[in-house]
């Protein structure tokens, strides 16, 4: 007979090795580049030391002039605080007691719960690599009853639970742990549970934040790709070496302004960019591109089961959660996810 305790013993041995490995692994190609570490971690806090610049200490000289002075590496401490991602089944006392005879059933009703949790965390992990920390998934263009026009609905799906905040942040009342019940891409409206909003306090630019999330998810590359502010304790403004390179309005894509930005980072910085992750609109057109000019388009087998077409050798993956007309030129090597 299945019980509470069996089944516990189950889900230990058999969900938990197959949860990590697609957490790890199948949420997307991005995350299959990065290496995972637990090493730096401090309690609640990461600390990594982070070099920047060249050492001093180096100079020309005659055989028998003095040495150069010392001149020790440039050392700054980054100090982020571990993020925690949470996800919760629920099983009624009467369908566990309707199934306590049945060992199948009972099997049946904890897959399809811990798949449907499996999935939804891993589409909230992958969106959370793209997004700045915050957690929010759209803002308020305008409400009508319990629909809301959103400036995006890339983020939302049916089935979330949502906060609906001011534009400053704060929980609005009545506006928290609501359902999305329906998304409407083309018109990007979204339909709530629930009693209808006050269109005195939900109005245009608030925010729309997973339940409970609002400031408390991963440091994703939207948060990273940033000219101002402060990111890992330390201000962009006082350490220029933390401001990417960035470049907006490049026209059509094309590989001489992606090997402009290759050549940049290699000229400024000293990093060679082995990674480039894009939205699906500026994949499809480096296609067109390569077809334009009857350019064949190489495939390659990533980790993960992922595939990617090839810029001289650098995959280029296109992800649901890369922002439109984005084109990320990663060197993954310097990236690390602390657990």
């Amino acid at each position: 007979m299945i019980t509470l305790s069996s089944a516990s013993n189950a889900l230990k041995t058999l969900y938990l090795g197959v949860i990590t490995e697609q957490m790890n692994t199948a949420v997307n190609p991005l995350l299959a580049k990065i290496k995972q570490s637990t090493s730096d971690v401090w309690g609640k806090e990461i600390k990594r030391l982070a070099q920047h610049g060249v050492n001093g200490g180096v100079g020309a000289g005659t055989e028998t002039g003095a040495l150069p002075a010392a001149g020790g590496n440039n050392y700054d401490t980054f100090t982020l605080s571990l993020k925690n991602l949470y996800g919760t089944i629920e099983i009624s006392d009467k369908a566990i007691r309707a199934s306590e005879n049945n060992a199948g059933a009972f099997v049946n009703l904890l897959n399809a719960e811990m798949e449907g949790l499996i999935k939804s965390a891993t589409y909230n992990f992958g969106r959370m690599l793209y997004g700045d920390g915050t957690g929010v998934l759209a803002k308020v263009v305008s409400v009508d009853g319990t629909t809301i026009t959103c400036d995006s609905v890339k983020n939302i799906v049916e089935g979330m639970t949502v906060d609906i905040r001011s534009s400053s942040g704060a929980l609005l009342a009545a506006s928290s742990a609501r359902r999305v019940l329906a998304v409407d891409k083309t018109e990007k409206t979204v339909e709530f549970d629930g009693d209808d909003f006050n269109t005195a306090t939900v109005k245009g630019d608030c925010l729309i934040t997973v339940q409970g999330s609002y400031g408390q998810e991963i440091t994703g590359l939207g948060a990273i790709f940033k000219s101002s502010g402060s990111i890992y304790g330390l201000s962009r403004t006082l350490n220029k070496w933390l401001v990417p390179y960035m470049k907006s309005s490049v026209g059509a894509i094309s590989e001489t302004v992606i090997q402009t930005a290759i050549d940049t980072l290699e000229e400024d910085a000293g990093s060679r960019v082995n990674f480039i992750v894009c939205s699906s609109g500026v994949k499809r057109a480096f296609m067109n591109h390569l077809a334009t000019y009857k350019r064949n388009t190489d495939v390659m087998n990533l980790a993960g089961g992922f595939k990617a077409i090839s810029y001289n050798g650098i995959p280029i993956v296109s992800d649901r959660f890369c922002p439109e007309g984005t084109m990320y030129l990663l060197n993954t090597d310097d990236f690390t996810l602390h657990q």
